[in-house]
């Protein structure tokens, strides 16, 4: 069982920066994917980046790869989403999840999740 945890999110002015970080309290931590996902009103869960168990491969949504980077430190259990040049319409709750599925790329395959954290961009 894992258990993830967010935080890290809050308001921030149009051109800022943000970053996430998700506690994990797996005790096989570099066994997963990690991914990072995110929810604005309604629309669907969208796919934002993921990184291998190791750390040595990662990717993000095309629309978001060159703002956003994702990270993980194995020896503390945490990923982390890097968050730049934000806009308003990166406005939505950011989720962290876990996958067995390397570099997972779909909600589906992810097993387990946080409860999301919000970020909200004004204009």
């Amino acid at each position: 069982q894992v258990q993830l945890v967010e935080s890290g999110g809050g308001l921030v002015q149009a051109g800022g920066s943000l970053r996430l970080s998700c506690a994990a309290s797996a005790r096989t931590f570099s066994r997963y994917t990690m991914g990072w996902f995110r929810q604005a009103p309604g629309k669907e869960r969208e796919f934002v980046a993921a990184i291998s168990g190791s750390g040595s491969t990662k990717y993000a949504a095309d629309s978001m790869k060159d703002r956003f980077t994702i990270s993980r430190d194995n020896a503390k259990n945490m990923v982390y989403l890097q968050l730049n040049s934000l806009k308003p319409e990166d406005t939505a709750v950011y989720y962290c999840a876990g996958s067995i599925t390397y570099l997972a790329g779909h909600s589906r395959l992810y097993d387990y999740w946080g409860q999301g954290t919000q970020v909200t961009v004004s204009s």
